[in-house]
């Protein structure tokens, strides 16, 4: 037996079916992955005979440096003045500052030590190959004289301290002998007794 197919159906299903698979959801793809960031190459190590010549230069200042300290230290107090005159018109460069820092301390006059840490100070704010190997020995100095520093303004502050402690000792003696006088003024008022009458002599009946 022949099916009779509705040809209207056929089409309202055919739609439906066109409706369906457009209205499916395409599955969502992931994205990307980042494109790998390139790793930065560490800087490379110095090279063994740049090393080598560096602290070969360092342990050459350090040694001068020494030297001349011993030198200086036993200088008397005129042939120190004498040689800062000398520094003070000599070539500039890491090892006069040096040899001036050294001198300065050893002189001990008002304002040197304040003036040798100055230089220490501009000596290591310098970066180049020439002022490199002088700075080790340099902040080993900076930090004695520093150090130095402290104890002699401490020193100085308890010296002020004692000035003036004996100044209000002394006043306070002068006060109390004054005080002292004063008592023993009151006292020699109070003893003093006035001089005797001559009474004369009676005559007898």
């Amino acid at each position: 037996m022949l099916l009779k197919i509705d040809v209207g159906v056929v089409l309202a299903l055919s739609a439906a079916l066109s409706l369906t698979g457009c209205s499916v959801l395409q599955p969502e793809l992931p994205p990307p992955p980042p494109a790998p960031v390139a790793a930065q190459a560490p800087p490379a190590p110095p090279e063994p005979d740049v090393v080598a010549t560096t602290q070969q230069a360092a342990d050459d200042a350090a040694r001068r440096v020494l030297g001349y300290h011993e030198r200086v230290r036993q200088m008397s107090a005129p042939e120190v003045s004498q040689e800062l005159i000398r520094l003070n018109g000599a070539p500039g460069g890491p090892a006069t500052t040096l040899e001036t820092v050294l001198a300065l301390g050893q002189s001990r006059s008002n304002g040197d030590l304040a003036r040798a840490l100055s230089l220490l100070d501009s000596l290591l704010r310098i970066n180049t190959p020439e002022v490199t190997p002088w700075q080790p020995i340099a902040r080993l100095l900076a930090a004695r004289f520093s150090e130095q520093r402290k104890l002699e303004e401490q020193l100085e502050r308890l010296n002020t301290q004692l000035k003036d402690n004996q100044r209000d000792s002394q006043r306070k003696i002068d006060q109390l002998n004054e005080k002292l006088e004063a008592l023993k003024a009151i006292e020699r008022s109070l003893t003093v007794r006035p001089p005797a009458v001559a009474v004369p002599p009676t005559k007898a009946p």
